[in-house]
């Protein structure tokens, strides 16, 4: 929509001094804290700038954030997903139980595995939308069930509370390769999970900067009624989210699976919350309708940093969940006020 002068929102936007550019950014609050971060760990641990650390580090962010990426696009739709966590595990026991008893080639597995997983993603997606119960409801009620399944099928089917072995299997290698594999640069290792997280944000950045479907997101997110009544397809958007969410369970799912080639049934519990946290640290807030992928991934690689990080320094690992708590509320801190000072500057 043109203005009195001529120009648009968006000339407006690149015509304006580059340090309220930077105040309107989402995720600068956690590229400042990922710079400190980082800043303070290579002075705290002689090893940190490692290549090899460095590596380590990724590989913890990597596997964070393929998570956090589609997370965070659900939460700028201004819902959550406490089910994301275990549904990761579900995504990886599917895989290995539908291979193993069906003697399939496990490629059918991994294929079994993503429709399942994106049926689950649906179904939160319908429920959400269908009973419009809040999103914290209705995905509790899918974790506990999914928890109470991924144990129950697990011991029912496989007699133990963990899948067996698949690494015999054909197609095994070539699916580790693709889900796990260690690629080597320059004489560094590194993990392939690196690969699918920096080719989710950039296909999540595209979607939410360059496609209607990304001013959905963000119109559902400020004002779901609003958004509606300009003709937002506010029930597909909200369904596709959580299919978004669903497709990273799916990639960390096999991941897992491929990486170890047996899967614990109790694994994945908690981990939801850890993925809102990279989000939260990233620039996204908690009532929706401001966020970015790339906020997401610099709030995961915080989390790789500060997890690797407090080893790498040989510090007492059971102040980690501290650190972490007091980067998220410094971080959200942090955000509120480069918005205050972004919206004082417009």
């Amino acid at each position: 929509m043109s203005t009195t002068t001529g120009t648009t929102p968006e000339e407006r936007f690149l015509r304006a001094p580059l340090p309220r550019r930077l105040l309107s950014r989402p995720e600068l609050g956690a590229v400042v804290g990922a710079i400190a971060v980082f800043l303070f760990f290579a002075l705290a641990a002689d090893s940190f700038l490692r290549a090899s650390s460095i590596s380590t580090v990724l590989y913890a962010s990597s596997t964070i954030g393929i998570m956090a990426v589609p997370v965070a696009l659900l939460m700028i739709g201004g819902e959550f997903d406490l089910s994301a966590g275990v549904l990761v595990t579900s995504s990886a026991l599917v895989s290995s139980m539908f291979s193993y008893q069906m003697t399939a080639n496990v490629w059918v597995g991994v294929g079994v595995s993503l429709l399942v997983t994106l049926a689950i993603g649906a179904f939160n997606g319908v429920m959400l939308t269908r009973t419009r119960l809040p999103s914290f409801i209705v995905t509790l009620g899918t974790f506990l069930m999914l928890t109470g399944m991924n144990l129950g099928f697990t011991k029912l089917i496989d007699d133990t509370v963990s899948t067996k072995t698949i690494a015999d299997m054909e197609g095994f290698p070539s699916a580790h390769d693709v889900f796990a594999a260690t690629l080597t640069v320059g004489g560094v290792d590194f993990k392939i999970t690196i690969v699918w997280w920096l080719a989710l944000v950039a296909v999540a950045s595209w979607i939410l900067l360059r496609t209607r479907a990304g001013n959905w997101i963000f119109a559902v997110g400020g004002n779901q009624d609003a958004a509606r009544a300009v003709g937002v397809p506010v029930r597909r958007t909200k369904i596709g989210l959580y299919m978004g969410v669903a497709f990273g369970a799916w990639i960390s799912g096999q991941h897992l699976l491929f990486s170890y080639d047996v899967v614990q049934s109790g694994e994945g519990v908690g981990n939801e919350l850890i993925y809102i946290i990279a989000a939260v640290i990233g620039g996204c807030l908690i009532t929706g309708g401001h966020g970015s992928a790339v906020g997401s991934a610099v709030g995961a690689l915080l989390f790789g940093m500060t997890s690797k990080g407090i080893v790498f320094a040989e510090w007492n690992p059971d102040w980690f969940k501290f650190f972490l708590g007091a980067m998220l509320l410094l971080a959200t801190l942090l955000n509120a006020w480069v918005r205050k000072r972004a919206e004082a500057t417009k």
